[in-house]
């Protein structure tokens, strides 16, 4: 069977890649399925660029087509922060998801609400031959001052989706796998994973 690389050591991004790709005649690989555990530094200036340094690092080593992907949170009162820096965002060394929501919160305290906010993913897919393909997706919402849900990462629990009336991180995955900006990039890349499986049937070794 064809093998495509899932280039994520974060367990949840792991989990909602893997949903969304179950049932495609494709083996998903992870680095640690095989064995290879790579420091890439996030040194890019945008989302795109931080996603091909991954994808193209795991890609060469492995000679696999690879997917990976950078996202993060903007907040319109914050000026776009935290942006790429979503998962560096704290002035703590060794901060944890719970230290950078509060960080967050604490910038956000005396702003007037509703904290309009987006969650951004894009996604790079990256092939041993150099070839590298994108795909983007968002999701609108605001954030709240206090936490709410248990089934998400980040700053999941503190985005509120209007429309759903739910946190990112009180949806189901099924109702993730509908809403949320991963799920949107990955569903927009699926076009290009066919394609390049159809073109190599080996799926690039």
């Amino acid at each position: 069977m064809q093998r495509l690389l899932i280039a994520t050591r974060n367990p949840g991004k792991l989990l909602e890649i893997q949903s969304l790709l179950e049932g495609m005649e494709v083996s998903l690989i992870t680095p640690d399925m095989i064995g290879i555990s790579l420091k890439v530094m996030e040194t890019g200036n945008s989302y795109e660029e931080n996603a091909t340094l991954k994808a193209k690092a795991y890609a060469q080593r492995v000679n696999l087509v690879t997917m990976a992907d950078d996202s993060g949170l903007e907040v319109d009162a914050l000026d776009g922060q935290p942006g790429i820096r979503s998962a560096r965002f704290s002035p703590l060394l060794h901060a944890t998801d719970a230290d950078r929501r509060h960080y967050l919160l604490d910038l956000l305290h005396d702003l007037p609400k509703p904290w309009s906010a987006h969650f951004h993913c894009t996604v790079a897919i990256a092939t041993p031959t150099d070839r590298i393909y994108y795909a983007q997706g968002n999701c609108v919402g605001e954030i709240i001052p206090s936490e709410r849900g248990t089934n998400g990462f980040g700053y999941d629990p503190i985005f509120l989706i209007p429309a759903a009336g739910l946190t990112m991180a009180e949806l189901s995955m099924a109702q993730k796998n509908h809403l949320s900006h991963r799920a949107r990039a990955v569903k927009a890349a699926l076009p290009v994973i066919f394609a390049l499986f159809q073109d190599s049937p080996s799926g690039f070794g």
